[in-house]
């Protein structure tokens, strides 16, 4: 009964990779937080990495768990390209799909491209890409990076789990989800890590969504919550600010919180900004067994 061993807070904006650019523009905390993230996800020794991304396949109604073989994607950034191929895990998402219905949460097991779930690729986007770049996956591998490319030889990190929240339900939802998500991952018996890809407010100055004074008021009660290790306090967050402030990680967040329900951990924000080249709020936390 290893079960979920690491959990993180993490961006995605997709500069802060290295091979994209050499200086993040601008966000170079926040990408030697995410590198930090890496080695203590190292050390923590996952099997499999669970990733929760705003921006993959979204099924109206319902939490989506990609149920196919691989994923891969490809990111571009003044001119420089990376691309991933990663293997994902069939075990443990149907097991948390098996979890979350027994509990009457609503689920959809989605594929892409093949009927054959062997041949079935999802397509990478940047809630995954960036966050799996630091965890394990940090290596450019060109020809690889769409969902026609072949299976690469070898696999340099762990396998995934890809799953997409949905807003459309009470929030409690997502954190019934995370509870899922850590009954499955013991039941399991490897050891896994979780993965909250978020970021918070996108109506700083610079932005292209306008700004808002929300923007720093969401972003510090964020930063709070985590620092005293318990984002379940996010779901109290009131929509009007949750709107003005035009975040997209609530919703990880709390999946992140129903996990750590479980099996309370302590957490530590590693690093807080929000450069002007992104307008972003964008917070990197790790959080390790107490």
């Amino acid at each position: 009964m290893a079960g979920v061993v690491f959990g993180c807070v993490v961006p995605h904006g997709w500069p802060t990779i290295p091979d994209l650019s050499e200086d993040a523009p601008g966000a170079l905390q926040t990408r030697a937080a995410l590198t930090v993230i890496g080695r203590r996800a190292v050390d923590a020794r996952p099997d499999v990495v669970v990733i929760a991304t705003p921006h993959n396949i979204r099924v109206e109604g319902a939490v989506r768990l990609a149920s196919v073989a691989r994923g891969a994607g490809t990111l571009h950034h003044e001119g420089r390209t990376v691309e991933l191929n990663v293997p994902v895990d069939r075990p443990l998402t149907e097991a948390i799909a098996a979890v979350a219905r027994r509990v009457g949460l609503p689920v959809a097991l989605a594929a892409y491209g093949g009927n054959d779930r062997a041949v079935s690729v999802v397509p990478l986007d940047w809630g995954t890409m960036v966050p799996l770049w630091f965890l394990g996956h940090g290596r450019n591998m060109p020809g690889y990076g769409t969902v026609l490319s072949p299976d690469p030889a070898e696999d340099l990190g762990p396998p995934i789990v890809v799953v997409t929240p949905v807003r459309a339900l009470p929030r409690e939802a997502m954190v019934a989800f995370g509870e899922a998500v850590a009954e499955a991952a013991e039941e399991d018996g490897r050891r896994v890590a979780v993965v909250a890809s978020c970021d918070w407010a996108h109506t700083h100055e610079g932005g292209r969504y306008g700004v808002d004074p929300a923007a720093a008021e969401v972003d510090a009660a964020v930063v709070d919550a985590l620092r005293a290790s318990e984002p379940g306090r996010l779901i109290g967050l009131d929509q009007r600010q949750v709107e003005a402030a035009a975040i997209d990680g609530l919703w990880q967040a709390l999946l992140l919180a129903g996990v750590m329900r479980r099996r309370p951990p302590r957490g530590e924000v590693l690093s807080d900004e929000a450069p002007p080249a992104y307008a972003t709020g964008m917070i990197v936390a790790a959080f390790e067994a107490a």
